[in-house]
Order: structure tokens, then sequence, then C-alpha cells
């Protein structure tokens, strides 16, 4: 799904820039272009955001299968 139709960012690329290092809403703004344009999508792509971070750690934080 479209995050930000101005610069046509989906979901995944979010999840896709936090997996390659995003740490900070800057610095994933930096990456993809989302809410740099009109800014209506700022909310909605800060929330995606944080949920593909928490993701991202949980995987992080389970164990290697053995």
């Amino acid at each position: 799904m479209y995050i930000c139709v101005c610069k046509a960012v989906s979901n995944h690329d979010i999840r896709r820039a936090v997996a390659q290092g995003a740490d900070s809403f800057e610095n994933l703004q930096m990456r993809t272009g989302c809410a740099t344009c009109c800014g209506c999508c700022e909310q909605e792509a800060r929330e995606c955001f944080e949920a593909s971070l928490e993701s991202e750690a949980r995987a992080v934080a389970l164990p290697a299968a053995a």
C-alpha cells in the first residue's frame, strides 16, 4: 500500500529502508523521500516506520535456529 503518494513510497519501501539501517524518521526521509512534499502522509509514515523498527528489533532479538 502506498503511504506517500507524492513520492510513491509504499509500506514495503519503509520496511526495506528500516531493514537496511534507517534508524530515525529523518534518515527514512532522506532514503525514501516520504513526507517531504505535501506532508499529508507524515503521521501514517511515522506509524509505519515505528512499527517497522519494532518488528526489526524483534527479528534481531530472536535466537538463531539450531
